[in-house]
């Protein structure tokens, strides 16, 4: 690979993009094919076979032997399956390459093989997966080859969703008609689509593939199970920011080229705060582009560490101790013609259409802060969440200080007359110059903070799908902009209306704005005050899905059904549990297997080591003695601790699946887990590391 790179020549260049099929496709069909994208017209199947012709003679060219409809189920991954374009032999033994239109727009899968929370019995195995065309297609090309990979939907055979795309796709409608809506009131009588617009910021962790073959906790979960913190951490902070070494460096280099030949547009590179953490972020995009590219994304950070001799983690907490990884998601909604809803402006006061929104916004993120972060909660986050760069469990906004003030007056006195203007920053260095500084300062505490003309929302995890939490963006925004647009399209005076009902929607729906720490202990008594709810752990997160509320709010919008959230309530638990059982499991196995073994080996030789000095006379053994003792004895309560575990996983079979399995591995066996890691983790920092069976904190975060 050369040094050189000509970004505008590599980027999308195994895209099926936008600039391809006009240059491909007839121009009746092109056109045809972009009403279908831009204004959701139903495409017919002689379109859909000239654009099926047209993009498998593309990917031959590119190399594409294969096709596969790839969707995103509700595993956590993607899933494909690829066929060949080859047709049957004719009588001469030769074969043709076809693709038709028909194989484009439909593909079918094994629908009950994958999770579906009771939706589809193991017996009832068909499911259908649907083209998403405003998603482009693309040829990736790795071991297997060249392979054209069709961004789809995936339902079952009685229409209901079993993936993420086909309700993230479901909320855009919605939050499109709505905001509409809200645009008419305001007198925009131009834009004809709004569409959620989203950067998710990817943090992920690498570390040497020998290192990581030789701990099974990494292979089976994705994070360490035990593992004493080295003398050293991230409490220098001169891992964040720093400067990129060698080797990350050419491996950044190639994930960069990679994302870029797939039309993914990766932007920002750096040192994340914990030893050994990364940060990737992409320019904004629509959310359903940016949900699959930061799929593409996670599986390039993957695959290229593989060939650096390297593996990339995208656990939530991999390490205990330090920082953990999340995927911010930056969003915001946009006009087809350039506007953005959440900006501001330069005097936010004088922006009725822009407080509109806002205070929509805060009304629904207070109605539905249960549901918001139940759309983030993940077996790993459960480990990461409130400390180490991620926000708390309680869902709070912020605004900052120039929003905030906006707030407090259309609070106190119903009208806004001013806003907090940016000052000049002086750094007093004549030689740098003085610049100004935003009004508002940035608050990393905070799940969902405002930062100038979008919403942040922290808590994602980093190997979690965008979807879930865009769903609920968009859902519950829809519902507040329809509210309002409900009222105010009823007034008689518009103006007076909309002042009123911003007042309104700031005074019930303050309790959800927080400008301080969301660290501090103060805060978690502060919500429960305001009756904000706190739900630490995924299991007490779920049941948000199945509220009465919940249920009301997806069906009025179409996004799910009640039978679709109860499924996915039962596919949540089941993860959490079977995370839990396969992490205790795992626990078992290395503590049974390798670090039991290892102690009585390494107490042997102590003893030994005492008897020999003892034959030879007069010496000070205190210190042996000592060492033996100790370790002795962390040996008997790991022991224990480990039958205890291995207790309490074997009843985990006997409890009904479900709330109640889940309730009882949150409870306690990750209880016992934690009993058992205590006591092997002061071990480790005793035995001789020369007997210790696996690579240290220090090896792995410190030695990439």
């Amino acid at each position: 690979m050369s040094d050189y790179v000509n970004v505008t020549e590599l980027f999308g260049c195994d895209v099926f993009n936008d600039a391809v099929m006009e240059e491909r496709l007839p121009k009746k069909v092109y056109k045809e094919l972009k009403k279908t994208i831009e204004e959701g017209k139903e495409l017919s199947l002689e379109v859909a076979d000239v654009v099926a012709h047209e993009m498998k003679e593309w990917a031959i060219e590119k190399g594409a032997t294969h096709y596969s409809h790839w969707f995103q189920p509700l595993t956590g991954v993607t899933a494909e399956k690829h066929d060949a374009f080859i047709t049957a032999p004719k009588e001469n033994g030769k074969v043709l390459m076809s693709f038709s239109g028909k194989e484009l727009i439909k593909g079918e899968s094994d629908a009950s093989s994958f999770p579906s929370g009771g939706l589809r019995a193991t017996f009832e195995a068909r499911g259908y997966t649907a083209w998403d065309c405003t998603s482009p297609a693309f040829v990736r090309h790795d071991a297997a080859g060249g392979t054209l990979c069709i961004p789809t939907a995936f339902c079952s055979y009685t229409g209901e969703a079993l993936d993420q795309k086909t309700p993230l796709l479901r909320s855009m409608e919605a939050i499109n008609t709505q905001s509409l809506r809200l645009l008419r009131l305001f007198g925009n009588t131009t834009s004809k689509k709004v569409t959620p617009s989203v950067g998710a910021e990817q943090e992920y962790f690498l570390i040497d593939k020998e290192k990581w073959l030789q701990r099974k906790d990494l292979i089976y979960t994705g994070r360490t199970l035990f593992g004493a913190m080295p003398p050293k951490g991230q409490e220098m902070d001169d891992h964040y920011l720093g400067t990129i070494r060698q080797r990350i460096s050419a491996y950044m280099k190639e994930v960069n080229e990679e994302c870029w030949k797939l039309g993914v547009t990766a932007k920002t590179q750096h040192n994340e705060v914990a030893p050994a953490q990364h940060e990737l972020a992409p320019i904004y995009a629509p959310v359903n582009i940016a949900a699959d590219h930061n799929q593409i994304m996670m599986r390039i950070l993957k695959k290229v560490a593989s060939r650096h001799g390297m593996r990339c983690l995208l656990h939530e907490k991999p390490f205990a101790g330090v920082n953990g990884s999340g995927k911010h998601n930056n969003w915001s909604l946009t006009t087809d013609d350039g506007i953005n809803l959440l900006d501001p402006g330069k005097t936010p006061h004088e922006n009725i259409q822009f407080l509109l929104v806002l205070t929509c916004i805060l009304k629904a993120v207070d109605t539905h802060a249960d549901l918001l972060r139940e759309s983030a909660a993940d077996v790993g986050n459960d480990q990461r969440l409130g400390g180490n760069e991620a926000p708390p469990a309680v869902i709070s906004v912020f605004l900052g200080e120039q929003l905030g003030d906006v707030l407090d007056q259309l609070i106190s006195t119903g009208t806004a007359t001013h806003s907090k203007k940016g000052t000049i920053l002086e750094t007093g260095v004549k030689t740098l110059p003085d610049f100004m500084k935003d009004a508002t300062d940035r608050n990393r505490t905070s799940p969902f903070a405002f930062t100038g003309n979008k919403f942040e929302f922290r808590m994602v995890g980093s190997r979690d799908s965008i979807s879930e939490c865009n769903v609920v963006l968009n859902t519950i925004a829809a519902e507040a902009f329809k509210e309002a647009c409900d009222r105010l399209e009823q007034a008689d005076d518009f103006e007076m209306a909309v002042h009123d009902l911003i007042k309104e929607y700031a005074i019930e729906h303050q309790r959800i704005v927080f400008n301080g720490n969301g660290y501090a202990p103060e805060w978690a008594e502060e919500a429960k005050r305001r009756g904000l709810p706190n739900l630490p752990s995924m299991v007490d997160a779920i049941p948000a899905l199945t509220t009465e509320k919940a249920v009301k709010l997806f069906e009025e919008f179409h996004v799910f059904t009640q039978t679709e959230l109860e499924s996915r309530a039962e596919i949540q638990y089941e993860i959490y549990a079977k995370a839990v059982n396969i992490e205790a499991k795992t626990m078992i196995d290395i503590a049974t297997k390798q670090i039991i073994p290892a102690v009585i080996r390494y107490t042997t030789v102590l003893a030994d080591s005492v008897n020999t000095v003892r034959a030879v006379g007069d010496i000070d053994i205190s210190v042996q003695l000592e060492l033996l003792k100790k370790c002795s004895a962390l040996l008997k309560v790991t022991n224990s601790a480990m039958k205890n575990l291995s207790d309490v996983v074997s009843k985990v079979s006997e409890i009904p699946e479900g709330r109640e399995r889940a309730v009882y591995c949150k409870d306690v066996v990750c209880k016992a887990m934690e009993e058992l890691r205590t006591p092997v983790d002061e071990l480790e920092m005793l035995v001789d590391k020369s007997m210790w069976p696996m690579p240290s904190y220090g090896d792995l975060i410190f030695e990439v």
